[in-house]
C-alpha cells in the first residue's frame, strides 16, 4: 500500500474528496468515489450510519429524503430496503439508479484503487451497535490500514479507542482551541481534522512534531472565491502550509480543484 494518513517528508498529501468528488457525482456513492479517482484524488471522506439490521451504510443524513427518492430514517430501514432506493437521480439523470453503498463495498473500492477512506460517523441513535459493526467490518488489518474514523464526538472516539485500539481516529475541529494538543490527547486521537478557517500553522507545527497527522478541509471553490473577495487569500495560505509539510490530507468538494492547488504548490505528481 503506497498511501498513508501520515505524510512523509517530501511526499505529497492525500487529496481527499469530501463525500467523494461531490461536485461531479452524487455524494457518498461509488460514482462519487470513481469520480474522485478520475480527478486525481487519493482518498475520500464519506459518512456512515446504521440500517435497521445493523449494517453500515454510506449516507450523510440520518434521513434518506435529501439524497434518495425515499423518505424516512435510515435507522428504520433494512439494508435491502435502503438498497432499493435511487441515490443518484436527484443529482442528475445520468446517475439514475445509483445505490447507497455499504462500508464493505467502499472498502472493496479502496483496495482496488489503492485508495484511503475517511469514515465520518454520523450515527446518533445507537453508537455501541455502530462500534460493534465497525469491529466486524474492519476485522482484517488490511482494511484497518486504509481507514480513518472521523467524528465531531471526541468523547465517543476515546471510548471507541478502548475497544478498537489499532483503528486510527480523527477528531473534527470546526473551531480554534487554545490547546488543540490537549484536545487530541484527551481522546487519544491520531489526527485532527481542522477546517481551513481555523487552521493555525503555529499550532499545526506543534501537533505534527508530536506525531499527530493533520487534515485540512478546504471547502468548495465558491466559498474559496468568497474568502478571496474578503481579502483572506486562502489559496496562498494553503500553498504555504503544503510546502511546509503541515497538511497530511487536504480535502474539498471539488477534487480537481484540490489537485490543481496541490500541483501548483508542490509541482505535479509526474514532475
Amino acid at each position: 500500500m503506497a498511501q498513508s494518513f501520515r505524510r512523509a517528508d517530501g511526499a505529497r498529501p492525500l487529496i481527499s474528496g469530501h463525500r467523494g468528488h461531490c461536485t461531479a457525482a452524487p455524494e457518498n456513492t461509488l460514482a462519487a468515489l470513481r469520480a474522485t479517482v478520475e480527478a486525481g484524488g487519493t482518498a475520500a471522506e464519506i459518512d456512515a450510519v446504521l440500517s435497521a439490521d445493523g449494517e453500515i451504510v454510506i449516507l450523510h443524513d440520518l434521513l434518506v429524503d435529501r439524497t434518495t427518492d425515499g423518505t424516512g430514517a435510515a435507522a428504520d430501514m433494512t439494508l435491502s430496503a435502503l438498497k432499493r432506493l435511487d441515490a443518484g437521480s436527484w443529482f442528475g439523470p445520468g446517475f439514475a439508479g445509483e445505490r447507497i453503498p455499504t462500508l464493505a463495498e467502499t472498502l472493496d473500492f479502496a483496495h482496488a484503487h489503492d485508495f484511503m477512506i475517511e469514515v465520518e460517523i454520523k450515527e446518533k441513535r445507537n453508537l455501541p451497535t455502530m462500534a460493534a459493526a465497525l469491529a466486524r467490518a474492519l476485522a482484517d488489518p488490511h482494511d484497518r490500514s486504509r481507514v480513518m474514523l472521523l467524528s465531531f464526538d471526541h468523547a465517543w472516539l476515546g471510548w471507541l479507542k478502548d475497544r478498537l485500539p489499532d483503528v486510527a481516529t480523527a477528531g473534527i475541529v470546526p473551531v480554534r482551541h487554545p490547546d488543540p494538543l490537549a484536545v487530541a490527547q484527551s481522546a487519544r486521537l491520531d489526527q485532527l481534522s481542522i477546517d481551513l478557517d481555523v487552521f493555525d500553522p503555529d499550532q499545526a507545527r506543534i501537533l505534527r512534531e508530536v506525531g499527530l497527522s493533520l487534515r485540512c478541509h478546504a471547502y468548495n471553490p465558491p466559498r474559496i472565491a468568497a474568502m478571496d473577495r474578503a481579502g483572506l487569500d486562502p489559496r496562498a495560505q494553503l500553498a504555504a502550509y503544503l510546502r511546509e509539510g503541515l497538511i497530511d490530507t487536504l480535502s474539498g468538494d471539488d477534487v480537481e480543484w484540490v489537485r490543481h492547488l496541490v500541483d501548483d504548490a508542490l509541482g505535479s505528481a509526474a514532475g
